[in-house]
């Protein structure tokens, strides 16, 4: 669905992306990773056509990124934007036909969505009255109101309580099942290996791992296993190379008598994968 092609900016001397190329698929939530100052958001900003790139296209649908097409991305920056002074309804209607919809067709919508979330009572609440958690939830709303057939996430659970960014996490899983292609921006490596169909991880301006989330993780992992079994002197953990040695430790286990009650191969977390590439340890 989008094709980023041999994307490059440099801020006079500084490259803050050095030809970047990524295919991001249609349906899939695709999260876009890399430590501060990698050239994430520089990235981001360009898909929304923000910031120019130095060299290099963005593609949507097979065709260059326009304002037409921009007006059909959903996007939530890490830098909050709302107006502290306007009333939340007021705010959001505003929002809705920045992006085309009616009043009419925006009323709908956000009455649906106020009352999914449980805030019909904020409507008529300043901006400047709610909880930075409170705020995140308005602006979560007037990032998908209108639809998007792309929707651009960066740090969507900063500021949320662990109940609420479950709700949003809800709402993500929802939205893609509905059909909508999503980029995640993200440092939460639990809600990546939660939500992320594929990957892409940014260090010092280049890509340096793409992929299946799960194709990754057992990319990086040892081969190793663990096996859990009970003889006469107890219960017992052992780890194995799962390549060579997995099938040969079972069978003696077995022929000694002993109860094996689980066996797994061990898989990588992606937040030890992320430290190993950021920081090659």
């Amino acid at each position: 669905m989008l094709e980023c092609k041999s994307i490059s900016k440099k801020f006079g001397e500084y490259t803050a992306l050095d030809n970047i190329s990524l295919e991001i698929p249609q349906g899939k939530i695709f999260g876009l990773l890399g430590p501060n100052g990698a050239g994430k958001t520089t990235l981001i900003r360009i898909i929304n056509r923000i910031t120019i790139p130095t060299s290099g296209s963005v593609w949507y649908d097979g065709r260059p990124v326009d304002d037409d097409i921009v007006r059909r991305i959903g996007y939530l920056p890490e830098e909050r934007g709302l107006y502290k002074k306007m009333k939340v309804g007021e705010q959001a209607l505003y929002l809705a036909r920045l992006k085309g919809m009616s009043s009419a067709e925006a009323l709908a919508e956000l009455k649906k969505w106020f009352t999914r979330f449980g805030i019909q009572s904020w409507w008529d609440k300043k901006v400047e009255e709610l909880s930075k958690g409170m705020a995140q939830k308005v602006q979560f709303i007037t990032t998908v109101l209108h639809k998007p057939q792309l929707l651009i996430l960066d740090e969507p659970f900063s500021g949320f309580d662990p109940v609420n960014a479950q709700l949003i996490r809800n709402e993500i899983l929802r939205l893609r099942d509905e059909g909508t292609t999503i980029i995640l921006s993200t440092h939460n490596m639990e809600s990546v290996e939660e939500l992320c169909d594929e990957i892409a991880l940014i260090n010092k301006s280049h890509v340096v791992v793409n992929g299946p989330v799960d194709e990754i993780r057992h990319r990086y992992g040892d081969n190793n296993a663990e096996i859990i079994y009970t003889d006469s002197e107890g219960q017992h953990t052992e780890i194995v190379d799962a390549t060579n040695g997995g099938n040969e430790v079972l069978s003696a286990l077995i022929a000694r008598g002993a109860v094996i009650n689980s066996y797994r191969e061990i898989i990588p977390a992606m937040n030890d994968i992320f430290i190993k590439l950021v920081t090659d340890k």
